[in-house]
């Protein structure tokens, strides 16, 4: 069986960045399930992995544009501490949901605090960076009526509702 539409697919994984630091990786635990042709990776990491077979080992690098894209100067802004009501005490790294230009809730990331002004950044940890994987395919099976549905998959290493 190859890696196509619909199939859950179980990888373990190993990524890096481009000065080969370990970022994340499946080592030493469950490997990564997920439904392919859903979006549940990154594309340029499932067009890379489309036709592969159990066994099967694939090194691949994945441009920004293919992961997390660019990296947008106008996702960072300045807003006052105040707007942080409730909460006693605020770190860099911490992060917070907020409401997108769009309306959308997104995820940022206070990356400076100076007095009372708190400088947050909308963009993924990774964005604008090209990430390296070292992935063995270690599991294909067509995925369930109910898992194409919900577009993951459930179980172990998969989504539990």
């Amino acid at each position: 069986m190859l890696i196509a539409a619909n199939k859950a697919v179980s990888i373990d994984y190993t990524l890096t960045n481009d000065a080969g630091e370990v970022i994340d990786s499946s080592a030493g635990g469950a490997p990564l399930v997920y439904l392919q042709g859903a979006g549940n990776i990154i594309p340029g990491l499932e067009k890379a992995l489309e036709g592969k077979a159990v066994g099967d080992e694939v090194k691949v690098a994945v441009e920004p544009e293919d992961a997390y894209g660019e990296y947008a100067a106008e996702l960072v802004s300045t807003l006052s501490r105040s707007m942080f009501e409730g909460v006693d005490e605020l770190e860099v790294g911490m992060q917070f949901h907020a409401s997108a230009p769009d309306g959308q809730m997104q995820i940022v990331t206070i990356r400076d605090l100076d007095g009372d002004d708190v400088t947050v950044d909308g963009n993924h940890p990774l964005a604008g960076q090209r990430l390296n994987f070292d992935v063995k395919i270690v599991d294909i099976r067509d995925a369930s009526q109910e898992e194409i549905a919900h577009g993951h998959v459930h179980g172990e290493g998969g989504h539990h509702h």
